[in-house]
């Protein structure tokens, strides 16, 4: 069974492994030590069987939430997990943020579209902002006092 679970230093390596597997310019084992006494951030973690699956990480800062990273590991794409832990990222943030937002590669279609699922905009696109290899990143914003707005206005 798959629980989430928050950051703790007994995942830091797991959470590191699968950040050194996902990404060229991983985040260290120390980075995310500091994480867990970091005030303004929030990681979730997916473990089954004290096995890290996955993570997802944001940042709260004067209301508004950014994504740091998210990531799972490749023997467990395509089960719902990446998911799964977007669903509490977005819980935890509505009730502290007017919106979440994050970048992601151009190139890195199935989770632009988990993101469109779950009610992500694009909001522009951030040239070169990748590096290893250079590419552009799509700027993606789910907005939380929309339904708000919209109601008011009508």
């Amino acid at each position: 069974m798959i629980i989430l679970d928050t950051l703790k230093p007994e995942y830091a390596l797991q959470v590191a492994e699968i950040e050194k597997a996902c990404f060229s310019l991983p985040w260290s084992e120390d980075a995310f030590m500091s994480e867990i006494d970091n005030p303004l951030a929030t990681y979730v973690v997916a473990v089954e069987d004290e096995t890290v699956l996955g993570f997802a990480g944001v940042h709260i800062i004067a209301g508004e939430g950014y994504i740091t990273n998210i990531a799972v590991c490749e023997t467990a794409r395509r089960c719902g997990i990446g998911e799964m832990m977007l669903k509490r990222i977005i819980d935890i943030c509505k009730s502290k943020c007017t919106f979440v937002t994050l970048e992601v590669r151009v190139s890195n279609t199935s989770a632009i579209s988990l993101y469109e699922k779950l009610g992500f905009e694009t909001l522009g696109i951030r040239k070169n902002f990748y590096e290893k290899p250079t590419e552009d990143a799509v700027i993606m914003t789910l907005n939380f006092n929309r339904e708000e707005s919209d109601n008011d206005a009508v």
